[in-house]
C-alpha cells in the first residue's frame, strides 16, 4: 500500500515516503545539506557604519600608538567589533582596553576557546575574551589563536580576575596554556587525563576512563536503534 503524500494523493512511484515528502535519508530540517562557505580572513572597512564601534576604535588608536602592528585584523559583524590580537601584544592592548579614560573595559565577563581545524592561519586553538565597559555601557571581543603545537599565550587574569576560572577550562578543554597563570590546572577533567575533549580531533568515544575500570563505547555502539 503506497502512501499519501503531502496533498493527499498517492506517491506515482509508489514508494514509501514520509509526511513531508522528504527522500534520500528523510532530513526535512533543511540542515543535512548545508555547505560552509570557505572561510576568508580580513578586515572590515572603516568607518564601519556603527557609531559605537567607530568611536572605540578611534579611542584605541589615540590609547595605543603601536596598534597597526598589534592587532592582526578588525571585523565588525552583527553589531559586535572583534579585534583579533598578536599574543605577544595581548597584555599591553588590554591594558589600553581596561585603563583608558575613553575606553574604561573594567569587566571581563567570559573567556572561551574554540577549535578550528581548517583555520587558514593554521592557528586553529583560538581564546575568545568579552569585555565589558560599565562607565561607557559598551561590549568588545577580543580574540587571539595559537597553533596546536605551540598554545601559548598570556594569561589575563593580572587585568581581569574574572579570568580565572575561565582560563582553568579552557585550559583544561582545549589545551590552551595561559602564561602566568597563578594555578593553571583541570577544572572538568581528572587531574590524570590525558587529552582535550573539546578539541575537534579528540575521538567521540572508546575512551579508556581508567578511573572508574570502564569505557565509554563510540556514539554508533551507545544506543540500538533497530
Amino acid at each position: 500500500m503506497s502512501e499519501l503524500v503531502p496533498n493527499g494523493s498517492a506517491a506515482a512511484d509508489g514508494r514509501r515516503r514520509d509526511a513531508f515528502g522528504a527522500k534520500g535519508s528523510g532530513d526535512t530540517s533543511g540542515f543535512g545539506g548545508l555547505v560552509a562557505p570557505a572561510r576568508v580572513l580580513g578586515s572590515s572597512e572603516r568607518p564601519f557604519g556603527d557609531d559605537e564601534a567607530d568611536t572605540v576604535y578611534d579611542a584605541l588608536e589615540r590609547a595605543f600608538p603601536g596598534l597597526d602592528e598589534a592587532i592582526e585584523r578588525v571585523v565588525f559583524d552583527r553589531g559586535e567589533l572583534t579585534l583579533y590580537v598578536g599574543r605577544e601584544h595581548l597584555l599591553a592592548v588590554g591594558r589600553s582596553l581596561r585603563d583608558d579614560p575613553a575606553l574604561r573595559f573594567e569587566l571581563l565577563s567570559s573567556l572561551s576557546g574554540a577549535d578550528y581545524l581548517d583555520d587558514p592561519t593554521g592557528r586553529r586553538l583560538h581564546s575568545v575574551v568579552h569585555l565589558v565597559s560599565l562607565t561607557h555601557r559598551r561590549r568588545i571581543r577580543v580574540e587571539v589563536s595559537v597553533t596546536a603545537e605551540d598554545p601559548v599565550m598570556p594569561s589575563l587574569t593580572s587585568l581581569w580576575p574574572t579570568a580565572d576560572w575561565h582560563e582553568r577550562e579552557a585550559y583544561d578543554l582545549f589545551g590552551i596554556i595561559y602564561e602566568g597563570h597563578h594555578a593553571l590546572t583541570r577544572i572538568m577533567m581528572p587531574d590524570d587525563w590525558v587529552g582535550h575533549p573539546q578539541r575537534k580531533d579528540y575521538p567521540l568515544g572508546g575512551i579508556p576512563v581508567e578511573y572508574k575500570g570502564a569505557q565509554v563505547p563510540p556514539p554508533e555502539k551507545r544506543r540500538s536503534y533497530s
